[in-house]
């Protein structure tokens, strides 16, 4: 487990840059979980990671709140960016096609995650965010299994 205590959205997004080009560097596919109360920096750190892994600056990344996925190229790979916050029922994945959009040449980052959770898959990266007593944001890295111990171990906080 790795912490970091960001104390502006550039910092968020640039520990997320990091982590971008690493994945791209290696031409990994990875699933990475973020959790956090609204406004917490969840969707910033998504922005980082996309410049990191290559996302064209002529994409603004948003929140895909209502369409519930965003597709952006990255390169060889692709970003799928999810937001899972308005779906109340993990049958409701089925219809989004959720794994027909993962896959080798993906990067798939999942706000509010808890449906998918629910149906057993595993994450690479779990990644929390909170505020501390100054609204700083503490972002806690946490991995699952080999790959995220090595997406963690190759990122310099």
């Amino acid at each position: 487990m790795k912490e970091l205590l960001s104390q502006s959205p550039e910092q968020t997004q640039d520990a997320a840059r990091q982590l971008g080009r690493y994945i791209r560097e290696q031409n990994l596919s990875c699933a990475m979980a973020l959790t956090g109360d609204l406004g917490c920096g969840k969707t910033c750190f998504v922005q980082g990671l996309a410049r990191g892994l290559g996302v064209a600056d002529g994409y603004y990344i948003t929140s895909p709140t209502f369409t519930i996925m965003n597709e952006y190229p990255a390169g060889r790979m692709r970003l799928c960016h999810l937001d899972l916050y308005r779906l109340s029922d993990a049958g409701e994945l089925d219809y989004i096609g959720i794994e027909d959009r993962m896959g080798p040449d993906s990067v798939t980052v999942v706000e509010w995650p808890d449906l998918l959770v629910e149906t057993g898959f595993a994450f690479d990266l779990h990644i929390h965010f909170e505020f501390d007593a100054d609204y700083n944001r503490k972002i806690t890295f946490s991995p699952s299994g080999q790959a995220g111990i090595n997406l963690l171990s190759n990122l310099s906080l």
